[in-house]
């Protein structure tokens, strides 16, 4: 077996472990891979039945705050046709010792399989809080961070309260006060827009934008949103108009934000946003997620209306891919 038989990829929240021929009295452990803050090993065993067990790497950080996981791990056989055996959902399962899961499988596996592990959520007790109630990896207000790192708190009140505002937006459907300094120092749209005024106007027209999709845009550029989850919620209109206004901290939050959370329910609108604003990164991890991992198999009816609707060029993306795959395969 070559050390590549060892090797686990991985996207986003997922992994997969490619299995070949694995024969009786057999006990093999993956090479480690990076998922959220730890190192993780998948291991099989076969003797009678075969023994799977997920737990992590040894460390400071898995002896003090072991990781409480929440994941979807299953197996997808290629004897005859491709067939999947899952687990049941596991839910904030810690994990600190190699026999913390174990999965026990009874039927017979003899040609190549794969180990499909798919993270739903990560979450840690803080070593130094007194309070026990365990926090996501993937939701501890970092896009809150990266917003106020650019935005004073008080810039919150000033949006919030109208202090001495001095710009009318008006949109589609509203109109929204703000501070022509703080949109010029932020987006090179307004900058560019307040610098060719001959006479400084009081109100700007923004037809094509809805008051919602301005408001929750004020309100990361002053250092205003509330919650990573508020952030998530809309980061789609979010990403429109950052590349509407030019705001590049604001579309790369939206993009790593994207990124972290691609499943089955979101990959094909992911990719098609992805191919709109440029997003390389995105696009590669909704394609590998669709053809490398395999996952197209389990949406073949979305991926069919996909086909019948969606953008020419990204469906030729896509089939360039999976013969990429094949012929590597």
């Amino acid at each position: 077996m070559t050390d590549s038989g060892y090797q686990v990829k991985t996207t986003s929240r997922l992994a997969q472990w490619s299995i070949d021929n694995l024969l009786p009295s057999t006990y093999r452990k993956s090479d480690p891979f990076m998922i959220g803050n730890w190192n993780w090993y998948l291991s099989v065993e076969k003797k009678r039945t075969i023994f799977i067990k997920l737990y992590p790497e040894t460390s400071n950080l898995t002896k003090d705050s072991p990781p409480i996981a929440s994941f979807i791990i299953r197996i997808i056989s290629f004897a005859g046709d491709r067939r999947s055996l899952a687990h049941p959902e596991v839910t904030d399962r810690k994990l600190k010792n190699i026999g913390d899961f174990v999965w026990v499988i009874e039927l017979p596996l003899t040609s190549k399989f794969i180990i499909d592990l798919e993270f739903l959520d990560l979450k840690i007790s803080s070593p130094v809080s007194n309070e026990n109630e365990p926090f996501s990896i993937w939701a501890d207000g970092l896009r809150q961070k990266q917003s106020n790192k650019f935005a004073l708190t008080s810039l919150g009140r000033m949006l919030s309260e109208n202090i001495q505002s001095d710009v009318e937006i008006r949109v589609s459907n509203g109109i929204l006060q703000a501070h022509r300094a703080v949109l010029a120092s932020r987006s090179p749209f307004f900058n560019k827009l307040f610098l060719k005024e001959i006479n400084q106007s009081s109100t700007i027209n923004i037809p094509n934008v809805s008051i919602e999709s301005f408001r929750v845009f004020l309100n990361y550029i002053y250092g205003n949103i509330q919650s990573d989850q508020e952030f998530k919620t809309n980061r789609l209109s979010l990403l429109a108009a950052a590349q509407m206004f030019e705001v590049e901290d604001l579309k790369d939050a939206c993009h790593e934000s994207l990124m972290e959370d691609i499943d089955a329910n979101n990959v094909l609108e992911r990719l098609e946003n992805a191919s709109l604003y440029g997003l390389s990164e995105l696009k590669c991890s909704c394609l590998q997620y669709l053809v490398k991992f395999g996952k197209i198999f389990d949406i073949r009816d979305e991926f069919n209306d996909f086909l019948q609707s969606g953008n020419r060029e990204l469906i030729m993306e896509i089939f360039d891919s999976v013969l990429v795959a094949w012929n590597g395969f």
